[in-house]
């Protein structure tokens, strides 16, 4: 059985990517990342540029015929999502990405894979190495920190490009063309808590875990659970009919990821433990019946643990952090109505962090919209819900959405070189998910945009994996639109 990327096609493309597995890059930790391809410009003698705030870019001339043709411009971004599992050790500022092949996938062993947006990165990489592949000249912009504040193309300068067409690598179904996107914006509140001494009680670990996670906006809308929701729906009548403290509470961990595991400290008094156990058993079959399409391997467990401090939330803020989450809204507040199927607005309860030693409990939530009106709607609808405990809240500057032009040239080109190859059509489609392009076309009016990719599925969790014969075909598609250019 091959397990081995290194042996599938493109092997141009999967040498690179294997490349970049090997090289940390977490969001705002790309140093090492973009030394890598600093010297790879250099070990191809590229003009290589890394801007103000960390961007590279990488030129390279046109092929033989095709020198005086449009600059095509490749845009990926260097950082990953940096997920694991909590029975995994792994640093992902030092080590390596540990691919396999699994059937018709390549998958990571309990880390997220990166193939969003590595394969992308390796794609153009593969062609500025190229010696044999008809191009236009290529500008080859690869991003920093595009999964935790799209950084780069916020900083990105409006003189840096010279080229007018832009394929964006960042799309993760094939056989679909994108030609726009969501705007969005995070809203994040902080409440201070106050601490209460605790006797006679014994101290537990509540966890819930085992779930899908995924993309904040490409998953939204699949009936994904919030581990944040779900142990909050336990912790509410363990409250109220156990009379537990709780000392801790931790979900989830990106902004834009759905949360997959959340836990709690608590203490119960010891003759009710038996009762707590059978509260997390029925919860545990109500949630299975709830999502017993879409969350097959959910868990719910309790352990015993030693509270030193034996201190735990007061009751006036417990009740406070536990009825805001209950309120708190997540998942899709309205679909389009224009384009079929397609999620207009929604919003994401991403993590809930306890931070003992300041006695605070931070919010972290997202909202997504491609109607500027109803981004703001869902924001306030947020910040609203936890301004009524007392919390500090505060909204981030966001991102622009990215307005489809269906008469685009470069969606002509591509719709044509896919029907060639596969004798289909492509499905052009606007995205839920943020992109870079909405923020690139801000800068540099009239840029005429696409962006596609390879199928890729459970981004932004472990589960992340990237079909292997939607790679072939992805390669396939560039290189054919970059020979009609």
């Amino acid at each position: 059985m091959i397990n081995n990327i290194l042996s599938l096609e493109p092997k141009v493309m999967w040498k690179y990517f294997h490349e970049i597995t090997k090289v940390p890059r977490p969001s705002k930790k790309e140093e090492q990342i973009r030394q890598y391809l600093v010297e790879f410009g250099k070990k191809f003698n590229l003009e290589t540029i890394v801007d103000e705030v960390g961007n590279v870019l990488i030129r390279k001339n046109g092929t033989h015929g095709m020198e005086d043709h449009e600059i095509v411009i490749l845009q990926s971004h260097m950082d990953m999502v940096c997920e694991k599992n909590s029975d995994i050790d792994f640093d992902f500022t030092k080590d390596p990405i540990k691919t396999r092949i699994e059937g018709e996938w390549v998958k990571a062993t309990g880390t997220t894979l990166g193939a969003d947006d590595g394969i992308g990165m390796a794609a153009a990489l593969a062609i500025l190495a190229s010696n044999d592949i008809p191009h236009p000249p290529i500008e080859s912009l690869f991003t920093m920190d595009e999964e935790t504040g799209l950084t780069g193309a916020f900083g990105l300068s409006d003189d840096l490009l010279k080229g007018r067409i832009l394929l964006n690598l960042d799309s993760e179904d094939e056989g679909q063309i994108f030609i726009g996107c969501a705007g969005g914006r995070d809203t994040t509140a902080e409440l201070k808590v106050n601490f209460v001494d605790i006797v006679d009680k014994k101290s537990y670990r509540l966890e819930v875990k085992g779930l899908n996670g995924g993309h904040s906006g490409d998953d939204i809308n699949k009936g994904y659970a919030n581990a944040n929701k779900l142990i909050n729906r336990i912790l509410y009548e363990a409250v109220k009919t156990l009379n537990i403290d709780i000392s801790y509470y931790d979900g989830g961990n990106l902004r834009n990821a759905i949360a997959r595991e959340a836990y709690a400290h608590i203490f119960i008094e010891a003759n009710k433990y038996d009762q707590l156990v059978s509260l997390a058993d029925k919860y545990l079959d109500i949630f299975k019946q709830e999502y017993h399409k879409t969350e097959l391997n959910i868990t719910v467990s309790i352990s015993e643990i030693d509270d030193i401090k034996a201190k735990a939330f007061s009751k006036e803020d417990t009740q406070k952090i536990l009825n805001a989450v209950y309120a708190c809204p997540h998942g899709v507040l309205a679909m389009s109505q224009d384009i079929k199927d397609f999620v207009e607005t929604s919003t994401n309860l991403a993590s809930i962090k306890t931070n003992s030693k300041s006695g605070k409990v931070n919010f972290t939530t997202s909202q997504r919209s491609s109607v500027d009106s109803a981004l703001d709607d869902a924001c306030n609808m947020v910040a609203a819900n936890f301004k009524m405990i007392g919390a500090d809240v505060e909204h981030s500057s966001g991102y622009p959405g990215w307005t489809p032009n269906p008469n685009s040239k470069i969606l002509e080109i591509s719709k044509e070189s896919y029907i060639s190859l596969f004798n289909k059509e492509p499905e052009v489609l606007a995205i839920h998910a943020g992109l870079e392009c909405g923020l690139i076309g801000k800068k540099y009016p009239g840029m005429d945009m696409i962006s596609f990719g390879p199928t890729i599925k459970g981004a932004h969790s472990p589960d992340e994996r990237i079909e292997i014969k939607t790679a072939q075909m992805f390669w396939e598609h560039l290189i054919d639109i970059l020979k009609r250019i």
